[in-house]
């Protein structure tokens, strides 16, 4: 998934190909914004708090994207980011990192990647894997 706001980071003079990675803090806020996501949750009364409990709550919406082709990959996008900010956010020593093509994954203490990216595209496309499914395999590594 291209994400415009890295690409324009990473053109900057002077920048490395993970120049853009080198502030954690600034990646992690960007990558948790989400809009769609969080506007569609909340219109069907889901307060996604970045927590596991909110991974279930977004399990359970019904799927009225898939009826949208322009909205489906972006909400894809988002649910993949969302899953990674929460996973970012509770998981001890998981951190955002750029994935081979530049994409955003997760990064979990142990070195396995996760294309969380990959993970919200299969849930919107399919339902499945649950993203709570995918949080509490990788919680676990």
């Amino acid at each position: 998934m291209n994400i415009p706001f890295l690409d324009n980071w990473r053109k900057r003079p002077g920048a490395t190909a993970t120049g853009a990675w080198s502030d954690p803090e600034g990646v992690a806020r960007l990558l948790s914004e989400c809009d769609l996501l969080r506007d569609r949750a909340e219109r069907d009364g889901v307060v996604l708090g970045d927590s596991p409990v909110s991974l279930e709550a977004l399990d359970q919406l019904l799927p009225r994207w898939r009826d949208d082709p322009e909205e489906l990959p972006r909400l894809a996008n988002d649910a993949g980011l969302y899953l990674g900010t929460v996973i970012v956010r509770t998981v001890p020593g998981a951190h955002w990192g750029p994935g081979p093509d530049g994409r955003p994954i997760v990064v979990m203490a142990s070195g396995r990647e996760v294309d969380v990216v990959a993970a919200g595209q299969e849930w919107a496309d399919t339902g499945s894997p649950e993203l709570s499914q995918v949080y509490a395999e990788v919680a676990e590594d």
